[in-house]
C-alpha cells in the first residue's frame, strides 16, 4: 500500500496533503524534480496540497515501467476473464474509497459533493465494470476466407502498446476511466498524466491498483503541467495518447503525436446550442436546460450556453432560465444542500467576467446574476447568469465560456435556428426540445455535431461520444474499445494436396 499518503490519510492529515513521489512499476518513487504544483481549494482559496512538477527525467521512469509491463509483463498475454476479473477487482477497491475520492475531488476543484460522488466515485466504477464485460466478450481473432489467395486470413485485434492518458480537471475521474478502462480491457499500460488542479486524487488511484493486485507497471502516474504532457505525446515509448482538455494544448499533443505517427484521441469540448420549439414544453425544458447550463459551475464541455427560442415563446423562455438560476443554491461545495460550488480558479472566474462583459458590450442584457454573489465572500464564485437578445453571430457568442452563463437567442423560422446552431461550427454536442420526438430526430439530422440530444442529453456509456471539430477517435462504446487495439493479419494457404 501507499506509505502515509492513502486516501484515509487525508480526511485526517493535519495539514497540507502533499506528494513529493511520482508511482511507476508499483511503486511510489521520489520525483526527480525539485518544482512543485500547488492546488488550492476553490471555495477557501487556501493551498490544500502539492505534488511533483515532474521532469523530463520522471517522464521517462513513469514510460519505462510501462513499456517494460507491456513488452516483458503478464498483462497484455493474460486471458481475457482474467482481465476483466482484475478490473472488476479495481472497481471493488474504488468502491471502497467512494467518499474519500468525491471528497478529495470537491476540495481540489469545487464540484458539489453530491455531483462528485456520482461523477468521482459511481462512474469510475460503472466505466470499469462495463468495460470488464467487453472484455469478456472480446473475440481476439477473426478468420476470414482469403479473396486473392485459395486459403484464409487470421485477423488478429492486439493491444495497441504503451497509452498515456491526459485527463482534464472538469470531471476528473469519469474521464479518466473514460480511456483509461477501455486501455486496460484491450491490454495495454497506461501513464496517467491528470491535471495539475485535479493531481492529487490520482494517487487514490494507485492505492486502488495496488489493491487489487495489478502488474507492477501497468498503471503509472506523473504529475505536472501541460510540458509533462507534451513529454509524454513525444515519448518514442509511448503508443498512443488521449487528451481531454483546452484546445490550445491539444493543438500542441496533436502535432506530437504527428510527428512521431503515435495514434490520438483527442477531445478539446465545443460550443452546444439548445434549440427550443414552439410546441416544447417549457416548463420540463426550463429545468432540464437549467441543469445543462449550470451544473458543475458550467465547466462542462457539453453545457447549454447557447438556447435559441423561437420569437413567439421567447420571453417565456427568458423566465424559465432567469427562475432556474434564481433556484440554484451557492456555497460549500463540500454541504449536501449546495448545487453551484466555484469555480475552479480565480483565471476561470475571470474568464467567465471578460466573456459576460464582451456580450454585454456586443448588445446581450444581462437578466439573472452577472457578478460574484455577495456570500460566500472567499472562494471563486460567480452567479449563474442569464444574458438575453445578444446577436447569434458576435464571436464572443461562438466561443466556449466554460462558466455558468447561458445566452438566450431568439429566432423567427426553424431555418435559421439550424442556421445559428452550427454558426460555431462542427461540435461536441446539440439539443433540440420539442413534443414531437420524432421531428426533433429530423433536426438532430442537420446539425452538424458529434452527439445529439432529444429532450435530453445525457452521454451514453454504451454509445460513441466525441466531438466533430476539436475531436479525434470516440469515448465511451465498443468503439473507445476498438481504439486501444490494432489489427494484424495472419495470411494462411491451403495445405498442399497429398
Amino acid at each position: 500500500m501507499l506509505i502515509g499518503r492513502t486516501s484515509s490519510a487525508w480526511r485526517r492529515w493535519p495539514g497540507l496533503l502533499e506528494y513529493r513521489d511520482i508511482y511507476a512499476g508499483g511503486r511510489l518513487l521520489l520525483s526527480a524534480s525539485p518544482d512543485a504544483i500547488t492546488v488550492a481549494n476553490p471555495a477557501t482559496e487556501e493551498i490544500m496540497g502539492a505534488a511533483p512538477a515532474a521532469s523530463g527525467k520522471d517522464v521517462d521512469i513513469t514510460v519505462r515501467a510501462a513499456r517494460q509491463a507491456f513488452d516483458s509483463g503478464p498483462w497484455p498475454r493474460t486471458d481475457r476473464a482474467e482481465r476483466a476479473a482484475a478490473m472488476d477487482r479495481l472497481a471493488a477497491a474504488l468502491e471502497n474509497r467512494a467518499q474519500d475520492t468525491a471528497s478529495l475531488v470537491t476540495a481540489e476543484m469545487g464540484m458539489p459533493i453530491s455531483a462528485s460522488r456520482l461523477h468521482n466515485a459511481e462512474a469510475p466504477v460503472a466505466i470499469l465494470r462495463y468495460y470488464a464485460a467487453l472484455a469478456r466478450a472480446l473475440q481476439p481473432e477473426e478468420i476470414r476466407a482469403a479473396v486473392n489467395f485459395r486459403g484464409h486470413t487470421i485477423v488478429r485485434r492486439e493491444p495497441v502498446g504503451v497509452s498515456a492518458v491526459i485527463a482534464p480537471w472538469n470531471y476528473p475521474l469519469a474521464l479518466t476511466f473514460a480511456q483509461l478502462a477501455p486501455a486496460l480491457a484491450a491490454g495495454c499500460t497506461v501513464v496517467l498524466k491528470p491535471a495539475a488542479q485535479t493531481c492529487l486524487s490520482a494517487y487514490i488511484l494507485a492505492e486502488a491498483f495496488e489493491a487489487a493486485d495489478f502488474p507492477p507497471g501497468v498503471f503509472n502516474l506523473v504529475t505536472g503541467a501541460h510540458d509533462v504532457a507534451e513529454l509524454l505525446a513525444r515519448h518514442p515509448g509511448v503508443d498512443k495518447v488521449s487528451f481531454a482538455g483546452p484546445v490550445s494544448v491539444g493543438r500542441r499533443i496533436a502535432v506530437a503525436c504527428g510527428e512521431t505517427f503515435k495514434s490520438l484521441n483527442l477531445e478539446m469540448g465545443g460550443k452546444s446550442a439548445a434549440i427550443v420549439l414552439e410546441d416544447a414544453d417549457l416548463v420540463a425544458t426550463s429545468a432540464a436546460l437549467g441543469r445543462l447550463a449550470f451544473a458543475n459551475t458550467g465547466q462542462t464541455c457539453f453545457a447549454a450556453s447557447r438556447v435559441l427560442a423561437p420569437q413567439c415563446r421567447y420571453e417565456e423562455t427568458v423566465t424559465g432560465l432567469r427562475e432556474q438560476a434564481a433556484a440554484m443554491v451557492i456555497g460549500d461545495p463540500m454541504s449536501p444542500e449546495t448545487s453551484m460550488g466555484p469555480l475552479v480558479s480565480p483565471r476561470r472566474r475571470a474568464g467567465v467576467e471578460a466573456y459576460v462583459t464582451a456580450r454585454t458590450g456586443e448588445g446581450a442584457r444581462v437578466v439573472a446574476g452577472g457578478r460574484r454573489p455577495a456570500a460566500p465572500v472567499r472562494g471563486y464564485y460567480y452567479e449563474p447568469t442569464v444574458l438575453a437578445r445578444g446577436p447569434a453571430g458576435a464571436e464572443s457568442a461562438l466561443g466556449e465560456v466554460f462558466g455558468p452563463v447561458v445566452t438566450v437567442i431568439p429566432y423567427a423560422r426553424e431555418a435559421e435556428a439550424v442556421a445559428i446552431a452550427n454558426a460555431a461550427g462542427p461540435g461536441l454536442a446539440g439539443t433540440v426540445w420539442t413534443s414531437d420526438p420524432d421531428h426533433g430526430v429530423d433536426i438532430a439530422r442537420r446539425i452538424h455535431v458529434g452527439t445529439f440530444g432529444v429532450n435530453l442529453y445525457v452521454p451514453d456509456l454504451g454509445s460513441p461520444w466525441g466531438g466533430r471539430a476539436g475531436g479525434q477517435g470516440s469515448t465511451y462504446g465498443p468503439e473507445c474499445l476498438g481504439a486501444y487495439l490494432r489489427p494484424k493479419s495472419v495470411f494462411l494457404p491451403e495445405p498442399a494436396q497429398a
